[in-house]
């Protein structure tokens, strides 16, 4: 019960954190990782790999007779199969394995012990928020046990996951640099999962970057021209490489949730790796694990949109406007910088204008502990959709952290782009007047051009302060003659 007590206090601590105040020490932590869900991360599973997937090695006495007939049906299915897990999380693990035409797959296995016990899990979490609501009533964490009675059944289903994945791949299909592994629908259960076995390095695995050539920067093909090309780049900074992985994060995350409402809610590094396109040698994003989606509502959506673009365009009545729509009230202030991770200063004064500073990472990290209460309030009150949202928010905030880079005025671009494709087609749709749908889309394609402009003026200054840099390394460190 105390190793239990001791989870909730820890992942309580992690849902505040998620709520969007930045801290570089975040750990990721999800609300279904919850309690002796975990007991399962050691089991043998392989067992259960068989036609009906409903078998186990949990009562079978291990090299016993029913032991060594449960294992054959692995090779029943499989080739090979390794026994040996790539990964194991609170929920399953995934062994790689080759099917007897020759494909290598992926195949993720469900704890055997996780179903039965995450109703017992949930059952524990609430009694004791209900002991921590007594201990301290300003503190409301209710909502914890109701998004986790809501989302762990859904997690638990592996099939709902196929279905997910396939759909954010046609989604998102206009996106080259986006890879989303392919399911085997025959051979899939709600326990097991069959997958194209895609590899790659974790998306915060610079060194991965560097030791696979991964190009993901301009900057670094310029460099190649030089004389002293490759001496030069081995001198720029290593957050370099990471920029461009950076925004096509930003870019599919935003289609997501500003077009599509239809939101990847567990962006840990884990779960999203990079690896060289086999064709292109281009830089590519592969997403795993999707068995935790939020779908947003229109109106959810729209205020979202509009509350983003207000943020980006520094238009503080329709912040505040739009905070309240979405449930702030009068903590309108705070839930901005919860959204932006930045602090109130920096709100007023522009978020694509005003650089994060170490001083202003210092002023967050040392005033969260002050704004608890008002912050246990505000994930009260928000819509249940803003919980995920923020987890999101606050997990790309990770990678960013890790990958050396923070939102820059290209990335909020690039929201405004979604947010503006998304709040013109709501319009459209919403008029029967072809006059009034022509004058809407020629409204969207000038501010959209408006963008680009806008965004070609930054390139070409940030391209001459490059051409600077570069040249001033080749200078500094000549190639010998």
């Amino acid at each position: 019960m105390a190793r239990k007590a001791f989870k909730l206090a820890s992942w309580t601590s992690m849902a505040l954190a998620a709520s969007g105040i930045y801290l570089y020490s975040n750990k990721y932590l999800d609300p279904n990782d919850f309690g002796a869900v975990r007991v399962g991360r050691a089991v043998a599973t392989t067992a259960v790999i068989s036609y009906d997937y409903l078998t186990s090695l949990k009562s079978v006495p291990y090299g016993s007779e029913e032991y060594l007939q449960l294992r054959s049906k692995i090779h029943d299915l499989f080739q090979s199969f390794d026994d040996t897990p790539l990964g194991t999380a609170s929920l399953a693990q995934v062994h790689k394995a080759v099917l007897h035409d020759g494909r290598t797959v992926a195949v993720k296995v469900q704890h055997p012990k996780v179903r039965a016990q995450s109703s017992k899990d949930i059952l524990l979490m609430e009694v004791l928020v209900l002991a921590v609501k007594q201990l301290f009533p300003e503190f409301e964490f209710m909502w914890l046990v109701d998004e986790a009675k809501k989302n762990l059944p859904l997690e638990l289903d592996f099939l709902n996951e196929g279905r997910n994945a396939e759909k954010v791949s046609q989604m998102l299909k206009h996106f080259d640099f986006l890879k989303v592994p392919r399911i085997h629908w025959d051979l899939s259960t709600e326990r097991v999962l069959l997958m194209e076995f895609v590899d790659g390095g974790q998306v915060n695995d610079r060194d991965y970057m560097e030791r696979n050539k991964i190009d993901v920067n301009e900057v670094r093909s310029r460099a190649q021209g030089c004389r002293a090309g490759e001496r030069a780049w081995s001198r720029l900074p290593r957050k370099c490489l990471c920029v461009q992985i950076s925004r096509h994060l930003g870019k599919m995350y935003s289609e997501m949730i500003f077009v599509n409402g239809f939101v990847h809610c567990d962006p840990h590094p884990g779960n999203v790796l990079v690896r060289k396109h086999p064709s292109t040698g281009k830089a590519e994003i592969v997403l795993l694990d999707h068995g935790l989606y939020q779908v947003l509502t229109e109106e959810f959506r729209l205020n979202y949109c509009h509350l983003w673009q207000s943020l980006i365009w520094t238009d503080m009545k329709r912040v505040k406007e739009y905070s309240q729509r979405l449930g702030a009230g009068d903590l309108y202030p705070l839930f901005a910088c919860m959204l932006t991770a930045r602090s109130w200063d920096s709100v007023n004064r522009g978020i694509s204008q005003a650089p994060v500073t170490a001083t202003e990472d210092l002023e967050i990290r040392n005033n969260a502990a002050n704004y608890l209460p008002q912050i246990s309030h505000l994930l009260n009150h928000v819509p249940r959709q803003m919980l995920l949202i923020l987890k999101t928010n606050d997990l790309l905030r990770g990678i960013e952290a890790a990958l050396g880079t923070r939102a820059s005025a290209s990335s909020f671009l690039n929201m405004s782009r979604c947010c503006i494709r998304a709040l013109a087609e709501h319009k459209k749709k919403n008029t029967c007047s072809f006059f009034r749908r022509t004058q809407i889309s020629f409204s969207e394609a000038f501010n959209l051009w408006q963008i680009n402009l806008h965004e070609l003026i930054l390139r070409v200054k940030g391209l001459k302060l490059a051409n600077r840099v570069l040249a001033l390394i080749c200078w500094l460190f000549p190639a010998p003659l």
